[in-house]
């Protein structure tokens, strides 16, 4: 049973000052990423009455859903409907119990919190998919920070606040996204098609250099010089795979950009090389009025449309096909994977600095025991316990405190 007085709590969460709720960088250990902020409660109704509170606790969820035919302008009657799923991303974290069955009155509460991401390395857990939403919500992912608020022997009340994540393990800068790739394919034991790629992680607007080369048969030279090369294709594929793994999944295939080279001549015998050069697609962020909108809360500012990532619910990856068309020959087709980030290299390069230095900075936190500030709890016979709430009394008159 309620006592008398007493009103539900109003919940707030802010992150450190001047700051976000999220510190260091997602996918890179060596940073800790973490969130941090605090929890505060105070009274919905009433300047000054009071709550009683049981139970205070914090997680991280990230939640998914999908609806491949999303997009689809007619829909279809028969498709399945948007499909969800959420999960706990690492653990929750208890920040006030006053003990079974029991409640503690309070005027206000400021509970510092800290919740470790997951990173890979040394069984820290799996690093959570960054944030996302394409075009039409075909599919998307989001992370919340809920708050769980028992009061007296109230339900629970939970309260949801968005929380934008990206990651940091993919950037164009590291080397191992610098190293070059290469493939060769046969076409009728005529002719060789190989690729050689300098680095395989893009980001909006930067340069994608490819250097092809066709290579006739030694050993079959007379019937390779009866070979025209037409045209040699680039193209970058994206690829949306529902379900992966599922008996039901799908998969789209979307044609970002293509660059075309018209040849129209013979195979030569000492072989056909070329190099295509091309900017990887980027999507205008700002509006009609040159103005850049407001991103949501949860999602942040993306210049690409989709990017790498692999969820619960759904898998997005990127390719570069090469394809070259010829005559008195099969044509060949190259299909190389690439990396593609929501960050142009430029952007890449600035945060290398500041990447190091989040790592200095979490070298000395203890994950099993994190130095947090102290809780602030006021109850109503504190001394001056209406200062926390911006009140004082003069006489017997309340009045706004004015420091």
């Amino acid at each position: 049973m309620a006592t008398p007085g007493l009103v539900p709590a109003a919940v707030r969460v802010t992150g450190p000052p001047n700051s976000n709720f999220l510190v260091g960088y997602p996918g890179i250990s060596a940073t800790l990423p973490r969130i941090e902020g605090k929890v505060e409660l105070r009274p919905a109704a009433g300047i000054s009455a009071s709550m009683a509170i049981s139970n205070v606790t914090i997680g991280l969820y990230r939640r998914e859903t999908i609806h491949p035919h999303a997009d689809s302008m007619l829909g279809n009657p028969l498709a399945a409907p948007r499909k969800e799923y959420q999960e706990l991303v690492g653990k929750e974290m208890q920040l006030y119990h006053a003990g079974e069955g029991k409640f503690d009155i309070v005027l206000m509460m400021d509970l510092p919190f800290v919740l470790f991401i997951p990173y890979s390395r040394g069984g820290g857990g799996e690093v959570p998919p960054a944030s996302i939403q394409l075009p039409s919500r075909m599919a998307e992912t989001y992370y919340e920070l809920v708050v769980s608020v028992q009061q007296q022997s109230a339900e629970i009340k939970k309260s949801a606040f968005p929380v934008p994540i990206s990651r940091y393990d993919t950037l164009s800068t590291f080397g191992m996204y610098n190293s070059p790739e290469t493939q060769e394919r046969v076409s009728d034991h005529l002719v060789t098609l190989g690729l050689y790629l300098p680095r395989w992680s893009f980001g909006p607007t930067d340069d994608i250099t490819v250097s092809i080369k066709l290579t006739p048969n030694p050993d079959w030279m007379s019937k390779a010089r009866k070979v025209t090369i037409k045209m040699i294709s680039v193209s970058i594929e994206e690829q949306i795979t529902y379900n992966p793994g599922a008996v039901d999944s799908t998969t789209k295939i979307n044609q970002l950009l293509t660059r075309k080279e018209k040849v129209g001549k013979k195979l030569p015998d000492q072989g056909y090389m070329t190099t295509i050069a091309m900017s990887y697609p980027s999507k205008d962020l700002r509006d009609s009025d040159g103005v850049l909108p407001r991103s949501k809360p949860a999602f942040p500012l993306c210049a690409v449309s989709g990017f790498t990532t692999s969820a619960t619910l759904y898998k997005i990856e990127y390719f570069l096909m090469v394809k070259a068309t010829m005559t008195s020959c099969r044509d060949i087709s190259i299909r190389q994977r690439i990396i593609v980030i929501p960050f142009d290299h430029a952007t890449c390069k600035n945060e290398m600095e500041a990447i190091e230095q989040a790592a200095v900075d979490a070298y000395p936190i203890n994950m099993s025991n994190p130095m947090l500030p102290a809780q602030s709890i006021v109850r109503p016979g504190d001394h001056n316990a209406y200062h926390g709430l911006g009140l004082t009394f003069v006489g017997n008159e309340r009045k706004l405190l004015i420091q």
